[in-house]
């Protein structure tokens, strides 16, 4: 077992400007993208006569506000499905981890805009006409084209973002909640079609009418492609099957993958797959799995920590069974490496993807470190590859084993809860001016070491993270 000692400072090493460079345009992409569309919906607002009916001062300026929620909603619901995708643009531009939080907020956001768009349209037109608000509602849901699918749409939106609340989501398994979630696309296809047949913003015009129809044609068609077509012809072509399956310390599960030509999948080191094992009923939920070892050969492998349905059935594969992936996916890779050392942190099954870049990722002895958290030192995963890279590579491999600190610094074990956290970064690494850091574990846990890397004055841009929570 590794001390915990400072280690002397090496060069520097510089990455090739082509592989920085990549990234970073694929990052410019995306959010050119976002921007594009979003000033173009508010252009729409304002060919309008937006803007001079919001001065009204009457019922035009609740309708008007009331358009222009809507127009945002829908521009957001748009991206709502657009970044559950997979499409690439979006995948390498942002990553897993700001995705993820990306489409939680932008799904509470459009569905908040949707519900004002409800109210201030109905006021408005309620206004207009001299009529009852309660009267217009029900005008306008059995009278307007659509409003009927529209009103279906809403309850289903509704079920998602109440399912999807903090408090909702710990008390549902996780298999129960995707499922649910699910009913997001329907109600979005629901909402749909009354925006394109009634909406003025939507038919003001031949160019605006063609716009939205084609926006959302192409969004159906990323998704019919990139998350059903895809995922099939890719594990069709490569014919995946499940070759070994074995214990990986107390309480996880390690699974190789094999077939034709994997390497042609491009997976690097710190990605991840959406897993469907084809083993009996319920192979249709798919389950995200990062690479627990190189996949530089015809092999893939995971590891998980059994903690609920998905992960237990891990156990029970067979050699032979099938299986479908969508990915690979996830930006948490040697491609945003910038220095000569690495500084790796992993608190459970987030051990696996360190332990992939470790066997991938080229250092010199005593230039990259492990620090694993796990609740004992027999819970640990990947435990003979990471013995294996400290005598073949030079790997230096620090564990933090037992209970959570109940004070102090909140990342650390309560055997370590005096040490302050920063400060215990720099004495287990050095200069950590020279490293880059990969961290994986739970939000909170990851949230706290990048709290204290930050205080310890690591830049932003060297910390790389990957998150799969909504």
């Amino acid at each position: 077992m590794a001390t915990l000692t400072s280690l002397a400072p090496v060069p520097r090493l510089v990455a090739a400007p082509a592989r920085r460079l990549r990234p970073a345009l694929w990052h410019l992409g995306a959010v050119v993208l976002i921007w594009a569309t979003s000033l173009f919906v508010l252009a729409l607002w304002v060919s309008g006569a937006g803007v001079q009916s919001l001065l009204a001062v009457d019922g035009d300026t609740l309708t008007t506000l009331g358009r222009l929620t809507g127009l945002v909603s829908a521009n957001l619901l748009l991206y709502q499905v657009l970044l559950m995708a997979r499409v690439p643009v979006f995948e390498r531009g942002f990553g897993r981890d700001a995705m993820t939080r990306l489409h939680r907020l932008v799904g509470f956001w459009s569905f908040w805009l949707l519900l004002a768009h409800l109210v201030l349209i109905t006021v408005g037109y309620a206004i207009t006409a001299h009529a009852n608000v309660l009267v217009q509602a029900w005008d306008f849901i059995w009278d307007y084209p659509g409003m009927l699918l529209a009103t279906a749409g809403t309850g289903l939106l509704i079920l998602v973002v109440v399912t999807s609340m903090r408090r909702s989501r710990r008390r549902l398994r996780y298999e129960s909640w995707h499922l649910l979630h699910l009913y997001g696309y329907l109600g979005v296809g629901l909402s749909i079609p009354h925006m394109l047949w009634t909406g003025a913003d939507f038919t003001a015009s031949v160019g605006a009418t063609f716009y939205w129809w084609a926006l959302w044609a192409v969004t159906a068609a990323c998704v019919l492609w990139f998350r059903v077509a895809m995922p099939l012809i890719r594990s069709a072509r490569h014919g995946l099957r499940v070759v070994d399956v074995r214990a990986d310390g107390q309480d996880g599960i390690a699974v190789r993958v094999a077939g034709r030509d994997v390497h042609r999948l491009g997976a690097r080191a710190g990605q991840f797959f959406i897993w469907r094992f084809l083993d009996g009923p319920g192979w249709t939920r798919g389950h995200p799995f990062s690479l627990a070892a190189d996949p530089a050969g015809d092999e893939l492998t995971i590891a998980a920590r059994r903690v609920g349905d998905g992960t237990d059935r891990l156990a029970e594969l067979r050699p032979g069974t099938r299986v479908m992936v969508e990915g690979p996916y996830g930006h948490m890779t040697g491609e945003r490496r910038t220095g000569s050392r690495l500084l790796m942190l992993g608190a459970g099954a987030g051990v696996a993807p360190l332990v992939a870049l470790l066997e991938s990722e080229p250092y010199a002895p005593g230039e990259a470190i492990l620090v694993t958290r796990d609740h004992s030192a027999s819970h640990g995963l990947r435990r003979t590859e990471i013995d294996r890279l400290a005598v073949e590579r030079g790997l230096v491999h620090y564990t933090l084993p037992g209970r959570r600190a109940t004070s102090g610094t909140s990342w650390v074990p309560a055997t370590h809860a005096q040490w302050d956290g920063a400060q215990l970064l720099q004495r287990i690494a050095g200069d950590l001016s020279l490293y880059d850091v990969y961290l994986c574990g739970p939000i909170p846990w990851m949230q706290s070491i990048r709290q204290d890397l930050r205080t310890a004055g690591v830049a932003a841009e060297r910390i790389h993270s990957e998150a799969f929570a909504v």
